[in-house]
């Protein structure tokens, strides 16, 4: 166990979950021993996160440093119910892999499907099935919608709800139709916006129905709406820290700086990032 894993894939998967056993067992690790599943669920979040964010920033030593934590946290997750009775982490492989090739019968089967809108629709299809054969009752209370989850984030769990309904036909033609849904909702925020006070729950709506016009503006434009959001909150950072900085060298604080000269700062910030030259009047 303390060497170097080695041979093939099978072997070094073996050998990390072999690993796990051995800190959750007898004469292992403290730590490790007493985790629980939900003393790991903030973990498993951050873990996923952090492969987000390697996907956006990282190179590929950093991506394959971040996936191996989140599949640390699979076989974690997995040894912890092989002590419990409950299931192993071969039941977990045969589960997925059973699923991926029933979803696939245009791959392991004679069904056809030759685009991606096609795959997703037999995809839908396939889990309404399954769903059905599982005794679900479609006249009550199940939805396709039910299999995204509700503790997702707001704009994650947005953007999978309307993914999944456009997989069934239920979408904007394209997305200019979206984009005019959008000016409508921002028109509507503003109406709210002057006839009711600040923070009145009818603004609250306004607001809401805008941002999910954006998710789908986003989703039929190609662009993934938490990448984008978070991109867009990465530069806000970049750029404040740069105002920040600036006004530091000036013997100052945000809080002590006219409004005017942090904008000018702002400006030169991104005049920078553009490639542009800083024209800081103050320097």
């Amino acid at each position: 166990m303390d060497e170097e894993p080695r041979g093939t894939t099978g072997a070094r998967f073996a050998d990390l979950v072999g690993l796990i056993a051995r800190l959750r067992g007898p004469g292992g690790c403290p730590w490790d021993r007493e985790q629980t599943h939900n003393s790991l669920k903030p973990m498993a979040l951050e873990e996923a996160y952090e492969v987000v964010e390697a996907i956006d920033e990282g190179g590929d030593a950093e991506l394959a440093g971040e996936l191996g934590d989140l599949l640390l946290q699979v076989v974690f997750h997995a040894q912890i119910a092989t002590e419990e009775g409950r299931f192993t982490i071969d039941d977990i492989v045969d589960r997925v892999s059973g699923k991926m090739r029933r979803r696939h019968p245009h791959v392991f089967g004679d069904h056809k499907a030759d685009t991606p809108e096609e795959v997703l629709r037999s995809w839908e299809a396939l889990k309404e099935a399954e769903l059905a054969e599982g005794g679900a009752d479609r006249d009550g209370a199940t939805s396709m919608l039910d299999s995204v989850s509700r503790s997702l984030p707001a704009v994650m769990e947005a953007f999978q709800t309307s993914t999944k309904a456009s997989r069934v036909g239920f979408d904007w033609p394209n997305a200019e139709a979206v984009l005019a849904k959008l000016d409508e909702e921002l028109r509507e925020v503003r109406q709210a916006a002057v006839q009711r006070p600040a923070g009145h729950a009818e603004i609250e709506s306004e607001i809401g129905d805008l941002l999910f016009a954006a998710v789908n503006a986003a989703r039929l434009l190609r662009v993934d709406p938490e990448s984008a959001l978070k991109g867009a909150t990465r530069k806000f950072r970049r750029r404040f820290r740069y105002v920040e900085d600036r006004l530091r060298e000036r013997g100052k604080k945000p809080a002590e700086a006219r409004l005017e000269e942090m904008e000018a700062l702002w400006s030169d910030a991104k005049a920078l990032e553009r490639g542009g030259s800083s024209q800081d009047p103050g320097a």
